[in-house]
């Protein structure tokens, strides 16, 4: 959305980081003064809660930011962001960013849709675990991740654990097996050794 001056003022502004599998980008709780977005790799917004207990609210790919929250409201991050694997983001600091702004209308633009966006998802995530059973959560999780593989087919390429689907969808692990095997043996998903189809 940005113009090309606007794309080369904020490229001016940003540095490289590598994050490894299972580094925080944001931590919850904590202030990073900066936004990230993510260049490669896949990243994990979870939130726990005082007993340890992880919820997955999100997976993160090329192109997403975190940390705008933060930077907008100047309050402690909502939730953790780790590095699913080996993580490429470009940070952009909070004086750069606040510069940016101002003078940058297409990237306030960005930014508030991209809110948009995380508040709809949440919506969404907020209504399956109010209004649907386990079976519908999980279907919908699986439908999240998967993409058309052009055969009229929803695959899902990246590997997904039953124990990370568990804390998505806000249940036990041995629930969602029993729910993943019942899925399979209906015809409604099939497991391939070359990639996971769903």
């Amino acid at each position: 959305m940005l113009t090309a001056s606007q794309a080369e003022s904020v490229a001016d502004a940003v540095v490289k980081r590598r994050f490894k599998r299972g580094e925080p980008i944001v931590e919850q709780g904590k202030k990073s003064n900066a936004l990230s977005i993510i260049l490669t790799g896949r990243a994990r917004v979870v939130t726990a809660d005082a007993r340890g207990r992880e919820v997955i609210l999100a997976t993160l790919q090329s192109g997403d930011y975190v940390g705008e929250m933060s930077l907008i409201d100047d309050e402690p991050h909502s939730a953790t962001v780790r590095a699913e694997i080996q993580t490429d983001a470009l940070i952009l600091g909070r004086m750069e960013f606040a510069r940016c702004l101002p003078e940058n209308s297409s990237m306030a633009y960005a930014v508030m849709k991209g809110l948009v966006q995380r508040l709809r998802h949440a919506d969404r995530k907020i209504e399956s675990l109010a209004l649907m059973d386990v079976y519908g959560r999980v279907a919908r999780a699986l439908l999240e991740f998967a993409n058309e593989d052009g055969e009229g087919n929803a695959v899902i390429r990246d590997k997904v654990s039953r124990q990370d689907l568990a804390k998505m969808v806000g249940a036990s692990h041995e629930m969602v097996s029993r729910v993943m095997k019942d899925l399979e043996e209906r015809g409604f998903i099939e497991t391939r050794m070359t990639a996971p189809s769903w």
